[in-house]
């Protein structure tokens, strides 16, 4: 499967931003999907996950209550809506699959990746 994400942008602390992921190649519903992102001069971090069926989420501490990850399988698309964005925020965001049931805050887990969205959030 093929991932292109989509939606990064420059905006003000406190405004909102919804990043898109879309697959392409194979069936999309069979597959966990996370969103990761990496600040200048910092590893990459989780920031969300969604199960194959859109059931599971589970998000870092850092996002908890201002991001909401969410799937339409018949689109193909996983979203991330982010809001009260903070200048913490200001990463590349990269989201990746891998073929199973659940889902996962462990990057290794993940089997396809994306190219990165940059999001800058100025305060």
């Amino acid at each position: 499967v093929q991932l292109q994400a989509s939606g990064g942008g420059l905006v003000q602390a406190g405004a909102s931003l919804r990043l898109s992921c879309a697959a392409s190649g194979r069936p999309f519903n069979t597959y966990a999907v996370g969103w990761f992102r990496q600040a200048p001069g910092k590893e990459r971090e989780f920031a969300a996950t969604i199960s194959y069926s859109g059931g599971s989420t589970h998000y870092a501490d850092s996002v908890k209550g201002r991001f909401i990850i969410s799937r339409d399988n018949a689109k193909n698309t996983v979203y991330l809506q982010m809001n009260s964005l903070k200048p913490e925020g200001t990463a590349a965001y990269y989201c990746a699959a891998y073929r199973g049931w659940g889902t996962s805050r462990v990057i290794a887990e993940y089997t396809h990746w994306g190219q990165g969205t940059l999001v800058t959030v100025s305060s």
